[in-house]
C-alpha cells in the first residue's frame, strides 16, 4: 500500500525557524521541497541564504567520536546546544595540544633511530670519534666504496698513495670504512677516492665519542621516547574517554542542530520594505502525521500551516512511502529494483510476494529442500536482517508444500506418496494436440490467467490516473481484456468439451477489441476531443498501426508461452535429481550417502539460483510491464525522526 500524502506549508517569523525546527518538525518524517520553485508564481520572495556555524564542529566531534572504541561510550545524556559546542571546543583545544607533544616525541624517536643506524657501520670501533676526526696532522674521512671499485683501488692505487682505509662493515654491495692521509695532501687524495666512486658521509656530532657509549645512551633514549610516546597516547585515549557519553550526546546534538540549520537551504523569505520578514517551508507528509502536526501547533500563535491533499495538482507528484504487512515488507526490495509506483498507482508489492512465492515453489517442489532453504533464509535474516533472506525463507516454505504436493523429498521420489501429481510421469489429454505433461497444461493455464489479473490492474491504473487510453484502448486495456479473456474463454470451453459460440459471436468478441486497439491513438483523440484525429499521413498511419497490431498479438502468444517455464524447471528439478540418485547408486540398493548429500547441496544452491531469476524475469517482463510503470520519487524524510 502507497501512504496518503499531504502538502504542506509553514510560515512564521523568520528568527523563529530555528525553535519550529528543533521543537516541531524533528518529531515528524517531511520530505521537504524548495519553496522557491514550489511557490515561483509568488512575487517577493527570496532565498533563505545563511551558513551553516555548526558544520565545521560536527566534523570535528565525529572525528572525536572516531576515537572511541564501541565500549568506551556509556550511556546517552542529555546536553544543551551551548554545553555540546564548549565540549568540543575545550576536547579540540586540549587534545591539539597532546597531539603537538606528541608529534614532538614522534620526531624524535625518528632522529634516534636514524642515529642509530647511521653509527651502525663502525658501532664496533673502540675508539673516541671525537679525536678520530680532529687529528691535528693526519686527515680522517668516513663513508663507503663500491665493492667493485674497492678491488681496483686496491690493485692500482692503494700502494701507491700515503693514504690508509680502514673496513669497519661491508654488505653486498659497499664497504664502509675511514682512509686516513696527510692533512698536506688531503685535496689530491679525496680527488682519487672520489674517482673511485667514493661517497664521503658526515657523522653528527651527536655520535662523538665512544661508539659503544653513544650507542647505550641512544638505545636508553630512544626507549624512553617509546615510554613518552605511550603515555602521551594514554592521556590522549584517557581524555576522551572521561568524556565518551557526553561526547556522543554532543555530536548528535551538533548534528541534529546542523541538519535543522540546513533546513534554510530549501525555504524562501518574503521581503516587505526590502526587509525579509517571514519564512516559508514546504513540503510532503503522510496524512497522519499531518494532522497531528496541526493539531502539535494549534496552540502556537507564531506559526501557520496550510494543508493541501496529495490529489491536488498544484505540487506535482507526491513522494511515495510504501506501508505492507510485515509479512511482506522484505518483497519491496524487488519493486524498489524496478522503481516505485507513482503517487496514483497500485502498490505490487502483495501482488508480487504471493506470485513470487507460488511460482518459485512449483518451479522448485521439494519438500526436504524447500525446508532447508526455509529454515537457512529465516536464520539468515533473524541474525543478519537481510530481507533477501526472508524472500528465500518464504519461497523455501512454499517449495516445501509444492514438494508434498509432487511426492519429492530430496530427490527421492517414493518416500511419500504425491498429493497431486508426479511431474515427470503426469499426462492430460488436449484436443488437438494429444498427450501433453500435466504441469505445463497447469503452468499455461495459470499464465493466463495472470495476463487477466495484470490486465484489470492496467485498467484500474488507468481510471485512477484518469488516463482514457489507458482504460479503454489500449492492448492491456478493456479491449485488450475483452480480446484475451474472449480467447482465454474459447480455449477453456473448447479443452473441456462444451460448445464454442457461434462464429459471428466469434469476430465480434475478437474482431472489435483488436479493431479498437489498433486505432488506440485516433479514439483516444477522438474521446478527449483533440484534433486532428489521426495526426500525419492517413496511409502511412494505417500500414504501422497494423504491423503494431501484429506485434501486439505476438506479444500475447510470446507471453502466455513463457508460463511454460514453470511446468519445465518442476519437470527439470525431478530430472536432475534422479541423475543424482543415479550417480550414488540408490537403484542399487545401497546408496551413497556423500554423493546425496552433495548432490542435493548442489542442486539447491544452482537451481535455487536460477530459479530465483526466473521467477524475477517472469514478474518484471510478463507482469509489471503490463500494468506497472515504477516512475515515483521516494519519500525522503530531511529530518531524522526524534521520539
Amino acid at each position: 500500500m502507497i501512504e496518503k500524502m499531504e502538502f504542506i506549508s509553514i510560515t512564521g517569523p523568520k528568527a523563529d525557524i530555528d525553535r519550529v525546527v528543533d521543537q516541531y518538525l524533528s518529531r515528524y518524517e517531511i520530505h521537504l521541497e524548495n519553496a522557491l520553485a514550489e511557490l515561483n508564481t509568488v512575487q517577493n520572495l527570496s532565498p533563505y541564504l545563511q551558513i551553516n556555524p555548526y558544520k565545521s564542529l560536527l566534523s570535528r566531534a565525529e572525528e572525536l567520536e572516531g576515537l572511541l572504541e564501541p565500549r568506551d561510550v556509556g550511556e546517552a545524556t542529555s546536553i544543551s546546544l551551548e554545553e555540546a559546542a564548549s565540549l568540543v571546543e575545550d576536547l579540540d583545544k586540549k587534545l591539539s595540544g597532546l597531539e603537538e607533544d606528541r608529534k614532538k616525541l614522534e620526531d624524535q624517536l625518528c632522529h634516534t633511530g636514524e642515529l642509530l643506524q647511521t653509527m651502525e657501520p663502525f658501532g664496533h670501533l673502540e675508539y673516541d670519534l671525537s679525536s678520530l676526526l680532529n687529528f691535528r696532522f693526519v686527515y680522517c674521512q668516513f663513508g663507503k666504496i663500491p665493492k667493485e671499485y674497492y678491488a681496483k683501488f686496491e690493485t692500482y692505487v692503494y700502494d701507491n698513495m700515503d693514504t690508509l682505509f680502514y673496513r669497519c662493515y661491508a654488505d653486498d654491495h659497499y664497504i664502509w670504512g675511514f682512509y686516513f692521509c696527510p692533512r698536506a695532501q688531503a685535496d689530491r687524495i679525496s680527488a682519487v677516492y672520489a674517482s673511485m666512486h667514493f661517497q664521503q658521509l658526515d657523522i653528527p656530532r651527536e655520535l662523538w665519542g665512544m661508539p659503544e657509549q653513544v650507542r647505550k645512551k641512544l638505545t636508553i633514549q630512544q626507549k624512553d621516547l617509546k615510554e613518552s610516546l605511550v603515555t602521551a597516547d594514554g592521556q590522549m585515549r584517557n581524555l576522551i574517554e572521561s568524556h565518551g557519553a557526553r561526547l556522543r550526546a554532543a555530536r548528535e546534538k551538533l548534528a541534529s542542530q546542523s541538519r535543522n540549520f540546513d533546513v534554510r537551504r530549501l525555504a524562501a523569505c518574503t521581503r516587505q520594505k526590502d526587509r525579509e520578514v517571514f519564512y516559508i517551508l514546504c513540503g510532503w507528509m503522510r496524512a497522519k502525521d499531518a494532522e497531528a502536526f496541526q493539531k502539535d501547533i494549534a496552540e502556537d500563535p507564531n506559526l501557520y500551516c496550510f494543508v493541501e491533499s496529495g490529489d491536488s495538482q498544484g505540487h506535482g507528484e507526491p513522494p511515495v512511502k510504501l506501508k505492507n504487512p510485515k509479512v511482506f515488507k522484505p518483497f519491496e526490495m524487488f519493486v524498489r529494483m524496478y522503481g516505485l509506483p507513482s503517487y496514483h498507482e497500485m502498490d505490487p508489492t502483495i501482488f508480487v510476494a504471493l506470485t513470487y512465492i507460488v511460482i518459485f515453489g512449483a518451479m522448485f517442489g521439494d519438500a526436504g529442500q524447500g525446508l532447508c532453504l526455509a529454515v537457512g533464509g529465516f536464520l539468515l535474516y533473524r541474525f543478519k536482517k537481510i530481507e533477501l533472506a526472508a524472500i528465500i525463507g518464504t519461497a523455501g516454505i512454499f517449495s516445501t508444500i509444492f514438494g508434498l504436493l509432487f511426492g519429492s523429498v530430496f530427490g527421492f521420489e517414493d518416500l511419500i506418496p504425491a498429493l497431486w501429481l508426479r511431474p515427470t510421469t503426469a499426462m492430460a489429454d488436449v484436443p488437438f494436440l494429444g498427450k501433453l505433461n500435466t504441469v505445463f497444461v497447469a503452468a499455461i493455464g495459470f499464465g493466463m490467467f495472470l495476463i487477466l489479473l495484470t490486465m484489470i490492474f492496467h485498467i484500474v491504473n488507468g481510471i485512477r490516473s484518469h488516463s482514457v487510453e489507458n482504460i479503454w484502448f489500449d492492448q492491456n486495456a478493456v479491449a485488450g481484456l475483452v480480446f484475451y479473456g474472449s480467447l482465454v474463454a474459447v480455449i477453456l470451453l473448447f479443452s473441456t468439451g462444451h460448445t464454442v459460440p457461434a462464429a459471428a459471436v466469434l469476430a465480434v468478441m475478437f474482431g472489435v477489441p483488436l479493431l479498437i486497439i489498433m486505432l488506440k491513438e485516433p479514439l483516444t483523440r477522438l474521446a478527449t476531443r483533440q484534433s486532428p484525429a489521426i495526426e500525419g499521413g492517413k496511409v502511412m498511419f494505417f500500414v504501422q498501426s497494423f504491423f503494431e497490431l501484429f506485434e501486439v498479438m505476438l506479444s500475447y502468444l510470446s507471453n502466455t508461452l513463457s508460463f511454460i517455464r514453470i511446468g519445465a524447471f518442476a519437470i527439470s528439478h525431478a530430472s536432475m535429481m534422479e541423475v543424482v540418485l543415479m550417480l550414488a547408486g540408490a537403484e542399487a540398493g545401497t546408496p551413497n550417502w556423500l554423493v546425496i548429500i552433495l548432490g542435493n547441496i548442489f542442486v539447491t544452491a544452482m537451481e535455487g539460483l536460477i530459479v530465483g531469476i526466473q521467477v524475477l524475469r517472469l514478474e518484471y517482463y510478463e507482469m509489471f510491464s503490463r500494468f506497472y510503470t515504477g516512475s515515483g520519487k521516494p519519500f525522503k524524510p530531511f529530518l531524522k525522526k526524534e521520539n
